[in-house]
């Protein structure tokens, strides 16, 4: 459990509230005759039913709130989880293959993530839906069931895990061709954006409105933002989420990530999440604060009676440092997540830990006893977490990562073969797809070199 936090915060602007509070099912809403009410108070027109793809994209359908009240049967093809980033299919091929009918796949609505669209002209509500088969079985390899699988397990040892995830972000000028680079966007005062702002209050205020906006949009779906800040990039920004149950957590990221991109939008901006999205400058992580409690009396298990570090701490350290390498392709899901893993860039590149130590892939901040936790500081902000000189610890490249992840049997038997296999064969038809286009480097040093 993650309370202590050194960021600063930017003061309350236009007497907005910042901070709304979110609980499970945090809108109240349990049943279809509740849900009709709230749609009808809010006079909502339209509904969004979403699910996160293998790359964290929305997914799904829009329909009138009518239709979404009437028992209408939701559905979205297999495919549609088979998706490459760039719209592409994989090929068939080790354990991966389609299945014969490409069958439907049922959307059942989370009811308790139902929330407004606050930047639609027209009153609409989104919704998160769940994926089962026609029979009514969980589907094994999408992303929010994989998640639910992994915290049942758990469960089911009668441990509870809350996270805490912290997302890095650029937000640059529109660039709507890609074969130029990507630049700092124009603040409030004219002047393009520098570097080198970590934890400024005047860097957070260059963008007062769009923070305004991103604020406000968070509000209204019932999303708390703990702290922001400014990040060390030319217009990098940092939004910190409350700790809490990994599902409930997981939603908010993905819909953080659409609420900022829309916001930026808003205001004739971008706003991406690239691991690296420009050259020179640092580049974007996803932290995430990790801790375990005992389902019965809810102490955090990392703890010995005394205040100690317990058995479990170590082992779960342990555990981190052994696997994590093997699951690098889902903390670093695309070619360019690797430019930001390297040496003498501001992310680790090792598998050590050490307290309150920033060089380190997991690092134990420092806490009161009971909110001692892990921080995992390798994932990107792409993925759905000071120098570093140390010898490099993981993958170097997108294929290597995919073979560790593959051949990491606990991870396998943890995340589902069906899950293992697809997503896999997602990255590896994505890295072919990257080896066909031919980059500004290899233009610069080859052309009349070789």
């Amino acid at each position: 459990m993650p309370p202590e936090r050194r960021e600063a915060r930017p003061s309350s602007r236009k007497g907005r509230a910042r901070t709304p509070a979110f609980v499970k099912n945090r809108r109240g809403v349990r049943n279809w005759k509740e849900v009709s009410a709230w749609l009808e108070w809010r006079s909502i027109e339209d509904i969004e039913c979403i699910t996160p793809d293998q790359a964290g994209i929305a997914r799904g359908k829009m329909m009138p709130s009518k239709k979404f009240t009437s028992n209408t049967s939701l559905a979205l093809p297999s495919a549609v989880f088979m998706t490459t980033i760039s719209g592409g299919y994989p090929e068939d091929g080790n354990g991966f293959s389609y299945p014969e009918d490409d069958g439907d796949l049922k959307m059942m609505p989370d009811l308790g993530t139902l929330s407004e669209v606050p930047w639609e002209s027209d009153p609409t509500a989104q919704v998160i839906c769940d994926l089962v088969h026609q029979d009514g079985r969980t589907v094994e390899f999408t992303p929010r069931n994989v998640l639910k699988r992994v915290v049942l397990a758990y469960a089911k040892a009668g441990l509870k895990p809350v996270v805490a995830p912290e997302i890095e972000f650029y937000l640059v000028r529109k660039n709507p061709d890609p074969d130029y680079p990507l630049v700092p966007p124009v603040g409030r005062s004219g002047r393009p954006i520098g570097g080198g702002a970590g934890y400024s209050i005047a860097g957070v205020n260059e963008f007062d409105e769009l923070i305004d906006d991103i604020y406000h949009f968070s509000e209204v779906q019932g999303l708390e933002i703990d702290t922001l800040i400014h990040e060390e990039g030319a217009g990098q920004l940092e939004i910190n989420l409350r700790h809490g149950d990994p599902v409930e957590l997981a939603d908010q990221v993905f819909l953080f990530k659409r609420t900022i991109r829309e916001a930026a939008l808003k205001h004739e901006t971008y706003a991406t999440f690239m691991a690296k999205p420009m050259q020179g400058q640092p580049g974007s992580a996803m932290h995430i604060h990790q801790s375990i409690l005992d389902r019965k009396t809810g102490a955090n298990v990392f703890c010995n009676e005394d205040g100690s570090e317990s058995e479990a701490f170590f082992s779960f350290l342990g555990g981190m440092q052994k696997h994590v390498p093997n699951a690098l392709v889902m903390f670093a899901p695309y070619v360019n997540s690797y430019r930001r893993l390297t040496q003498a860039a501001s992310a680790p590149v090792n598998t050590k830990w050490g307290y309150d130590n920033r060089t380190t892939a997991f690092r134990v901040p420092r806490s009161d006893v009971r909110s001692r936790r892990v921080e995992n500081r390798i994932p990107s902000s792409d993925a759905n977490p000071a120098a570093n000189e140390a010898e490099i610890d993981l993958p170097r490249g997108l294929l290597e990562a995919v073979d560790l992840f593959e051949n990491d049997a606990d991870l396998r038997e943890m995340l589902g073969t069906a899950f293992v296999s697809t997503y896999a064969a997602i990255k590896r038809a994505e890295f072919e797809t990257f080896m066909e286009v031919i980059s500004p480097w290899e233009r610069e040093y080859l052309l009349l070199n070789v």
